[in-house]
């Protein structure tokens, strides 16, 4: 049985797809993953999103792409929004894996704004032909064509002190 992952593609006007390096792998990608029970599709998007950079967006600020074949086993569904350039060291990841050594590590440990013409460099195969069959300058101008920039919400995380104490 297929699983489905879903995503939001954040696009700026430099035609930049914001990307999160996927730790432990040479690969970027874009914010995504598994559906909890009950959860649509844009619920999933969101949520993942929102844990995997910090950016928040509201149901309203996103274009739906649809559903594409992924992986032989996984489907995507995605989303798009397009956004003002903000600040990628303002994004964080707060959903973690253990590592082959047993450690906790975030799922995206660097974010950049990534060229249209320098997704290829960054994705791995599969996401590369995705992105390219759904064309990223068609989708940038679809975007621009609907007049609306979303506004993420981006907060810093708090990060662990001495008992008693909070930092950002």
């Amino acid at each position: 049985m297929k699983t489905t992952s879903c995503g939001i593609l954040i696009i700026d006007e430099r035609a930049e797809l914001l990307l999160g390096h996927a730790t432990g792998t040479a690969n970027w990608d874009i914010p995504k993953g598994g559906n909890e029970p009950g959860e649509s599709p844009l619920q999933t998007a969101l949520r993942e999103t929102e844990e995997e950079t910090g950016l928040t967006f509201a149901n309203g600020d996103l274009l739906e792409l649809g559903r594409f074949d992924y992986q032989p086993q996984k489907d995507l569904v995605l989303f798009a929004a397009l956004t003002e350039r903000i600040d990628t060291g303002l994004c964080f990841c707060r959903s973690h894996f253990r590592d082959w050594r047993g450690r906790m590590q975030p799922e995206m440990d660097a974010f950049q704004w990534t060229a249209f013409a320098r997704v290829p460099d960054r994705c791995g195969k599969r996401m590369t032909a995705l992105l390219q069959r759904l064309s990223l300058p068609a989708l940038l101008q679809r975007l621009l064509d609907a007049g609306h920039v979303a506004r993420p919400v981006s907060q810093r995380p708090l990060r662990a002190g001495p008992p008693g104490t909070r930092s950002a």
